[in-house]
């Protein structure tokens, strides 16, 4: 099969890397992809997010599938417009993306689905927003369109509250409609689906760390690192996420005419009354694509390809006992703005049960260089979860650049859970 991966990003490389070992493959392209997916195919220029420039390209090289890796294509309509030329493609169309385009949408869609949700309402007005926040003091705060994984904020306190409306409100079109909701306590759990529109798959259960420093602790990022299998999700629990969250969603969107085809992402909060959603994408996630590229036993292809066409099998996918990690690198700066063209070493000698995935990097003139905020996802495995943290810091501890930052505490959770 000829597969076409569009994206650039660590999600992206880790995609194309699983997907290059398949017996299946006859050539891989990946648009436009950086240095690391260079080294498992060949990239291609192309602007993402523009459906006339993603279908050329998927005719020229002839694909037999298309697999959309980031968000804002699947939102712009690329998987429209490559479906209604006769491509397969896993990914959702825009109606069904805006599971994740719109926060509000997706809120909607929870309710119609009758799935565990944070109380909460969607405003057009930030004034309004703003006297809701104060009144109630700690809430959470959200863009309702698409933000790099930076449009949430939990405020606690009324003061917090309202600078959070009003920070998210300067972001523009994302910003227009924020969505506010109830605080839950709980552990943070990501649960992917592979879905084919009816039916669906679970993946492993992962854990992404989405502040900046160690502890939970600095900014919001687009995630400094993930683990899988999470253990606070055993797998009658996983059960029961596919059961009331995945299969009711699914039927939602088929009855209204905008069957899901791709990645269903559910971001869980496990409180004391059950896991409850705390917001859909519409697409793997980042870094937990890449612990998972690792962790899934098979030829991941068939399964993409029977989710683009609607043939999904009805057995579980397997996957490798152990666990595995994934520790992002990041440039001086991020998540606000970050150092660019640091050169980078270390980067091209790791090996064993370790795997770097790239994702803000440039090749020039030989020298690999830093050409983004999340520069590389650091990954390994381990037939135990402190076995495969060992594995991927000592991989880090090989790698450096100028103002690397990173955290040093993935995946600790885990170990407390495992041993609970």
């Amino acid at each position: 099969m000829r597969v076409l991966v569009l994206g650039s990003g660590g999600r992206e490389h880790a995609l194309a890397w699983k997907l290059a070992q398949s017996p299946r493959l006859s050539r891989l392209v990946c648009a436009p992809g950086n240095p690391g997916t260079a080294l498992v195919g060949e990239n291609r220029p192309v602007v993402p997010e523009r459906p006339d420039a993603v279908l050329a390209l998927a005719r020229e090289v002839q694909a037999d599938l298309v697999v959309v890796g980031p968000e804002a294509p699947l939102v712009a309509g690329v998987a429209d417009a490559l479906r209604a030329a006769g491509v397969a493609v896993f990914g959702p169309g825009a109606a069904a993306a805006r599971l994740e385009g719109s926060k509000a949408f997706a809120k909607e869609v929870m309710t119609a689905s009758g799935v565990r949700t944070a109380a909460g309402r969607a405003f057009n007005s930030a004034a309004d927003a703003e006297a809701w926040a104060r009144a109630r003091g700690s809430v959470v705060v959200k863009a309702d369109g698409l933000a790099a994984g930076k449009g949430v904020i939990v405020a606690h306190g009324a003061d917090e509250a309202v600078e959070a409306v009003r920070s998210l409100s300067a972001l523009g079109e994302a910003g227009r409609t924020l969505v506010l909701e109830e605080v839950l306590e709980g552990e943070e759990v990501s649960v992917i689906a592979l879905c084919d529109g009816e039916r669906h798959v679970l993946l492993p259960p992962a854990q992404d760390h989405k502040r900046l420093l160690d502890g939970d602790r600095g900014p919001n990022t687009g995630g400094m690192g993930a683990y899988c299998p999470a253990p606070v999700l055993d797998a009658a629990a996983l059960r029961r996420v596919g059961d009331e969250v995945i299969t009711p969603v699914l039927r939602t969107m088929a009855r209204r005419g905008s069957p899901f085809r791709g990645a269903l992402y559910a971001g869980l909060m496990l409180t004391r009354q059950g896991p409850a959603v705390l917001e859909f994408n519409a697409r793997f996630g980042d870094p937990e694509a890449q612990v998972l590229a690792l962790q899934v036993g098979e030829d991941l292809l068939p399964w993409l390809d029977a989710c683009a066409r609607g043939g999904l099998e009805p057995r579980p996918l397997f996957v490798l006992p152990g666990c595995s990690v994934g520790v992002v690198l990041a440039s001086a700066g991020y998540p606000g703005k970050p150092t660019a063209a640091v050169p980078i070493s270390g980067a091209d000698r790791i090996g064993g049960s370790c795997q770097v995935f790239h994702a803000g990097t440039a090749l020039r003139d030989g020298t690999l260089l830093t050409a983004g905020g999340r520069v590389l996802t650091v990954c390994a495995r381990g037939p135990s979860l402190a076995e495969a943290r060992a594995n991927a810091y000592g991989a880090v501890s090989r790698i450096s650049f100028e103002g690397m930052q990173y955290r040093r505490d993935i995946g600790a959770r885990g170990l407390g859970a495992a041993q609970a």
